[in-house]
């Protein structure tokens, strides 16, 4: 009588387990900067995030750099994307971000032949309280 019910529980455990969402923290604090939306054109292709927090640290699909010299921002690309060379490259740099940085990553993935480059940015938290 006992084990059914464990097994019924068991089972919607494994059920609740799998059907719960889990939402990515936050790990890298970017502050992006504000633009007006427009959605890119076909996001079919996989997509390789290229994030620069405010004080220039790199980061490749979540993982970082080790420095901010450009071979070693270019082998952390070559390894993520390896021969895909048609991936959209989306630059996350926060507001604060030194220009040097993301001019960085633009050229270290066009070195690589990665064409289809993109900033990221936040909309405007809202268009009426914008200052003459």
């Amino acid at each position: 009588m006992l084990i059914p019910l464990i097994d019924i529980l068991l089972m919607l455990l494994i059920f609740f387990m799998l059907a719960t969402t889990f939402k990515h923290a936050a790990e890298i604090s970017i502050n992006l900067p504000e633009a007006s939306q427009q959605k890119l054109p076909n996001q079919d292709n996989r997509m390789l995030d290229i994030a620069i927090d405010a004080s220039g640290r790199f980061y490749v699909d979540r993982q970082e750099v080790v420095n901010t010299e450009i071979e070693t921002v270019k082998r952390a690309i070559a390894k993520t994307v390896g021969d895909k060379k048609d991936m959209i490259v989306v630059i996350s740099a926060d507001a604060k971000t030194p220009h040097q940085a993301v001019i960085t990553a633009m050229d270290a993935a066009r070195q690589l032949g990665l064409i289809r480059i993109t900033l990221a940015a936040q909309q405007p938290k809202s268009a009426g309280s914008a200052k003459p």
